[in-house]
């Protein structure tokens, strides 16, 4: 099961790749923007996440779980061949809100179910902020963008963060925060470099940004955290 925003392409196929659709049996249930004008659910929309994952990272449905939402699918189906009233347009919105709350559950569960496959990305984001933090990117670049370390593990950054966030409850510019703040202790406490060339290292262009994230992490400043060492 996956799901695609307004403007977004699913792709040009080839005669192939059409034979093998053609074959396909499932559900579609295609949305214009306009029937969903002017209620509650145009403004929630949002907070279903998973309308900017990939292709790639797809709902994996358990028997029961389809279950449930090809009953849901059956009772839209129904509503829309009915004969139309004042409750049609009502109806059948709240259906797609049921919909999507299951679907938002299920991802949820999926987060915490394939757990080989996570923890293996889990691993692999370790390695790539090591490997990042470690390199002249952090000094030519500065801290790297949820963007880049979503593309370094090719998934979708909505994908990483909502994945981060069930296992570790932490997102993933937390995580990449952590992870600078780790390298600053280390600078800290195993150089005499001053605050400002710790800072410059790290790719922040003030020194008092540095100093105020350091804070706000350990409650404690730069300064005061290297004086424990003392």
């Amino acid at each position: 099961m996956y799901f695609m925003a307004p403007g977004q392409v699913f792709g040009s196929l080839s005669a192939e790749d059409e034979t093998t659709v053609s074959k396909m049996s499932g559900w579609a249930l295609y949305i214009h923007p306009d029937f969903l004008w002017n209620t509650p659910l145009a403004k929630s929309m949002k907070r279903y996440e998973y309308f900017d994952y990939s292709v790639n990272e797809a709902l994996y449905l358990s028997e029961k779980e389809e279950a449930i939402i090809i009953s849901v699918m059956q009772n839209i189906q129904t509503e829309y061949f009915a004969n139309t009233d004042k409750f049609s347009q009502d109806i059948i919105i709240s259906m797609i809100e049921v919909l999507l709350n299951y679907a938002d559950r299920f991802y949820h569960r999926q987060f915490l179910t394939r757990k080989i496959e996570n923890h293996q990305i889990l691993d692999r984001l370790e390695d790539i902020l090591t490997v990042y933090f470690n390199s002249e990117d952090l000094l030519t670049m500065g801290l790297p963008s949820v963007q880049y370390v979503a593309e370094k593990l090719n998934i979708s950054p909505n994908y990483l963060s909502g994945l981060l966030k069930v296992l570790t409850g932490r997102n993933t510019k937390q995580h990449i925060q952590d992870k600078m703040i780790e390298k600053a202790k280390e600078r800290i406490s195993t150089t005499e470099l001053s605050v400002s060339e710790i800072s410059y290292e790290l790719g922040f262009d003030h020194p008092q940004s540095f100093s105020r994230l350091f804070k706000a992490k350990t409650g404690l400043s730069p300064l005061a955290f290297r004086h424990t060492f003392n």
